[in-house]
């Protein structure tokens, strides 16, 4: 065991570190955990929290799915809206699905939670792997979508696609840090703006049509450069489109995440939020479809394939800008408001991910599939670190494919429908448990009102389940077989290595725990105490070490030197009588100048010849003010300190010794001592509790 001696306020934080001026510029100021309720979201808020990536699918899915079809020419266009539908159903019979999950489930683990009960541990870790990536590419496809929408307005940006990306991910990791109120706060005007005037762009253009002005896209006019289809390949493009407009329903998954994130009752405004984030989703994706198909937009996987389009020295303008410009006009108010609000959103769709990545991490953490410090809640009782390792995956990943969407989507939604897939066959199984408790009820309960509730409850909820496996698991099918030499592959290898990694800790924590536990051979057999003061030269933090071990009253106090040179040596044993020191002092020779090797050797003997006493080693250590000294002072004290805590019955404990330079820690009356924010002490007060260097013959 390590003890280290701090000399700092009871309202100190156990790692001594008070929050950074900068730390707190960015994040704020840290919250004491009985805020926690107060961070919970009521429906309104929670919205744009957990449905900005389900609602901005809607701003590329329809422009995926027509230039996939877009592939084979023109007349395969007309498809398209019997393709749309098929997504729509299947984003209604989702949603009506993940109502019943949350119904059943409303802890936070989603689909993990469902396949884990219900399936199993494997299945469980697979969906959990599953969605952990599928965050990571939510924030991926979704920065690159919005920087697309941006370059889109404004071409002269695109030379920076990556550098744009890549800042707007650390933004939005900030934003987050700062606590999910905030977050909520800052992201509702956007994504109620997008809903807004999206919606308002629908309207106007249906009305047009219906008037006989319908809208013309810039590209109606561009001519397209077909590629000669067999039969199969025909079907094989359709089916293709129809993973692409898949897409539309990323961010489903994450209201059923997200429920404890709610306020109470939680489950009723989970599923109402879900119900609203899918009608909403519904409405804008057939409205976007149908208006791309009036104005005769023409998006093309390849820009150089559209016959009169300069490719080489223009981006392709997004299905959304197409679409606006058609409506409104080209560089009209509403066309720049539709932009801005299109990439707001798309931007903050990552903002799903950075939710519901941190809430999945922080269950694996307390089920033993990842780290503990998954687990751990910041200063704006958020988890943190989940959020911080997200964000740098997400950058990595942008970086790697230079934020192109294109490339980018190929690889999503291939995560997000292993997790539907495999949580609907649990909820499959669980509502069919539950029938069959139901059935072993005697004849009196069974006639309660409330088992005939339950019952068709589970009825209407294994339907509905049953239905959204079958369709689920046929369209992972299809998405797999269409996108899977597009680049999908990566994700099937991704998903079950880190499973793979996922159950390696788990199993690791299982072995550790068993080590650990308290069992029937736990006896305690040690008998005396020896303290041990390391001194180098007679100096005052050695002083203090000596006066801190004679406080403690243990039955022995020894002060050992390890003897480099024998001038060293002979020198402290002349200091030690001079000052007459209250403890007697043990030279070992160490003739291969070694320190950590001597001293275990000497403990190792004590205990031999004293029986099983208990060791207590006291090191003196500098605290310092600047980073720097860091790397002059300590590295002995800290490597032996490591490394005689590998030596049984041995503890450690360190003496800190405050050299001058800490006065740029606790000297100063506008910087306030470690943890004195958090305990709520006034800044004033700090001069008054700096703690002192302790001199000789006082234990304080």
């Amino acid at each position: 065991m390590r003890v280290v001696s701090r000399a700092v306020t009871d309202e100190s934080r156990v790692d001594g570190e008070e929050t950074p001026i900068a730390k707190r510029i960015l994040i704020g100021e840290p919250l004491t955990s009985e805020k926690l309720d107060e961070q919970l979201l009521p429906k309104k808020m929670a919205l744009p929290i957990f449905a900005s990536d389900a609602l901005s699918s809607v701003a590329y899915a329809p422009q995926e799915l027509l230039m996939i079809l877009l592939i084979g020419g023109t007349a395969l266009l007309t498809l398209s809206p019997w393709v749309a539908v098929a997504v729509v159903t299947l984003l209604v019979v989702v949603v009506l699905s993940y109502r019943q999950l949350i119904k059943a489930y409303p802890s936070g683990g989603g689909d993990y939670e469902v396949a884990s009960k219900n399936l199993g541990e494997v299945p469980g870790v697979i969906v959990a792997a599953a969605l952990l990536v599928d965050y990571v590419l939510t924030v991926a496809v979704s920065v690159a979508s919005g920087v697309d929408n941006i370059i889109s307005a404004l071409p002269e940006l695109n030379p920076f696609r990556v550098e744009i990306a890549v800042g707007f991910v650390i933004l939005i990791v900030i934003v987050n840090l700062r606590g999910v109120r905030e977050a909520s706060s800052v992201f509702a005007i956007p994504t109620y703006l997008f809903i807004g005037s999206v919606g308002v762009m629908i309207v106007v253009g249906l009305a047009r049509t219906l008037l006989g002005d319908a809208p013309h896209a810039s590209s109606a006019d561009y001519g397209v450069q077909a590629e000669s289809l067999t039969q199969a390949a025909l079907i094989l493009l359709v089916l293709r489109a129809f993973s692409s407009g898949c897409s539309a329903l990323t961010g489903v998954e994450a209201v059923s995440n997200g429920v404890p994130a709610f306020r109470m009752p939680k489950i009723r405004n989970a599923q109402t939020t879900l119900t609203l984030m899918g009608g909403i989703a519904i409405v804008l994706f057939a409205g976007l479809t149908i208006l791309a198909l009036i104005s005769g937009v023409h998006y093309a996987e390849n820009p150089c394939h559209l016959i009169g389009f300069d490719c080489a020295n223009n981006p392709q303008p997004s299905l959304m800008a197409q679409v606006a410009a058609a409506t409104f006009g080209m560089n009209s108010i509403p066309f720049f408001i539709i932009q801005a609000a299109t990439a707001c959103v798309l931007l903050l769709a990552a903002n799903t991910a950075f939710n519901g990545f941190p809430l999945l991490g922080a269950v694996l953490a307390r089920d033993g599939y990842a780290p503990k410090a998954l687990n751990t809640r910041g200063d704006r009782l958020v988890y943190s670190n989940g959020m911080i390792i997200l964000g740098i995956v997400a950058i990595g990943v942008l970086i790697v494919y230079q934020a192109n969407l294109t490339t980018l989507i190929q690889l999503y939604i291939i995560g997000v429908f292993v997790s539907f897939s495999l949580g609907q066959i649990g909820m499959v199984k669980h509502w069919r448990r539950v029938l069959r408790g139901l059935k072993e009820l005697t004849p009196e309960a069974a006639k309660q009102q409330s088992a005939a509730i339950e019952r068709r409850s589970a009825v209407s909820g294994l339907w509905i389940n049953s239905v959204g496996a079958a369709m689920t698991v046929l369209v992972l099918l299809i998405v797999t077989i269409t996108k899977f030499t597009h680049g999908a592959w990566l994700v099937f290898i991704a998903i079950p290595i880190l499973a793979v990694l996922m159950i390696g800790v788990n199993r690791y924590y299982r072995d550790v725990e068993h080590e650990i536990r308290m069992d029937e051979t736990v006896h305690f057999g040690s008998s005396g105490d020896v303290a041990i003061v390391l001194v180098n030269r007679l100096q005052k933090p050695v002083m203090k070490a000596i006066d801190y071990a004679l406080a403690a009253n243990h039955q022995k106090t020894l002060a050992v030197h390890v003897a480099i040179t024998d001038e060293d040596a002979a020198k402290l044993q002349k200091e030690w009588a001079e000052h007459d020191m209250p403890i007697p002092l043990v030279i070992i020779d160490s003739p291969y100048r070694t320190y950590t090797s001597p001293v275990s050797t000497f403990i190792k003997k004590y205990r031999e010849n004293n029986g099983s006493a208990v060791v207590t080693v006291y090191l003196p250590q500098f605290i310092v003010g600047h980073w720097w000294e860091s790397i002059l002072h300590n590295r002995r004290s800290r490597r032996l300190a490591h490394q005689l805590m590998l030596v049984h019955g041995v503890s450690i404990t360190l003496v800190p010794w405050l050299l001058d330079s800490s006065e740029v820690i606790y000297g100063r009356r506008s910087r306030p001592l470690p943890g004195q924010q958090r305990g709520g002490q006034p800044v004033a007060e700090v001069t008054a509790h700096r703690p002192k260097k302790t001199p000789p013959g006082s234990a304080s």
